[in-house]
């Protein structure tokens, strides 16, 4: 701006007395002149300079004006099928779980308003909700990967995570209270007892016990007493008897199971009683078969660690090949 008024000034100076009325004319349009609106030719050169700068590092350096979201690879595809059929094998699972567990509620009624306050300790409470986490869990793996659902697949990682946090630490329960888990088996065979005719379910696993182990009752077969259709003042066909499972011959014919072979057995003496049923309860037989089927145990239950394991990692591998392209829901 200061060198054009300069300029100007010089133009529009006098150069004699026959000049000056010319000058003193065109002064206010020079004025008016110089006070337009000015734009620089210097800042429109800056601005192009600037612009082939801005062009030539565009050009250099093109990924970070345009991010190019990487492709994956063969491995990557492979890795993302594989974790979509874990996920689906555990949500099958689960939903058979799930079913099995519903069927059993209801075929015994349990969730009628009268067998109610009996729901916590049936068996089939435990399938439900097995059921229900694990086919929750594996359903938001399959989406996540088949949808590359970032949001999902971080809920599967950390429900596996908790759910291998809470194996190892009953695991690490179980080795530091195994006294406790001791009195823990004997009530829940005591409960077992208590509610033999009531529960079909736990009836059934009662027997089994007694067939397998070849035992009666906790620590001896007088324990059914305390049960209220087995007790000799009950009023029933049953009373002063035992289950079957605790005969010694409990099939008659090597086929059908006699019921009527216990039948009046707490009435006898114990070596009388001894021709009839096994005498020896079952908690010392249960605790020394789970003793003996530590390793076995111990192995069932690190297969099922490590197939955790490789479903979070697949699972990992997938989150991490998405996460590039930016957070999706």
């Amino acid at each position: 701006m200061a060198p054009l008024r300069e300029r100007l000034s010089r133009l529009l100076s006098p150069h004699g007395a026959g000049g000056s009325g010319e000058s003193s004319r065109l002064l206010p349009q020079a004025a008016r002149l110089v006070e337009l609106p000015y734009s620089s030719d210097d800042d429109g050169d800056e601005g192009l300079l600037l612009g082939d700068v801005h062009l030539s590092v565009a050009e250099q350096q093109p990924e970070e004006w345009h991010p190019v979201t990487p492709k994956p690879g063969a491995f990557s595809h492979c890795v993302r099928y594989l974790a979509f059929l874990w996920n689906l094998l555990f949500l099958l699972l689960g939903l058979l779980a799930l079913g099995v567990g519903v069927w059993g509620l209801l075929a015994k009624g349990s969730l009628q308003d009268e067998r109610l306050a009996l729901l916590g300790s049936d068996p089939m409470l435990l399938f439900v909700l097995v059921g229900l986490g694990a086919s929750a869990v594996s359903l938001a793996g399959c989406l996540g990967a088949l949808c590359s659902s970032p949001c999902l697949l971080r809920f599967f990682v950390g429900a596996v995570l908790a759910f291998v946090g809470l194996e190892v630490l009953g695991g690490l329960l179980l080795l530091a209270a195994h006294r406790r888990l001791r009195d823990a088996l004997h009530a829940a065979l005591l409960l077992c007892l208590l509610r033999y005719q009531q529960e079909p379910d736990l009836r059934l696993l009662v027997d089994e016990v007694q067939l397998a182990l070849s035992c009666c009752g906790l620590r001896s077969y007088r324990d059914w007493e305390s049960n209220p259709y087995f007790n000799c003042s009950a009023p029933g066909v049953q009373a002063c008897s035992v289950p079957s499972s605790c005969c010694l011959q409990p099939l008659q014919n090597g086929s059908v199971a006699n019921e009527q072979c216990a039948r009046g057995v707490l009435r006898l003496g114990d070596v009388e009683a001894a021709g009839i049923v096994n005498l020896g309860g079952c908690v010392v037989q249960l605790g020394a078969w789970l003793r003996g089927q530590a390793g076995g145990i111990a192995s069932g239950a690190a297969v099922l660690v490590l197939l955790e394991a490789a479903g979070l990692l697949m699972v990992l591998k997938v989150l991490a090949d998405i996460a590039p392209s930016g957070v999706r829901g």
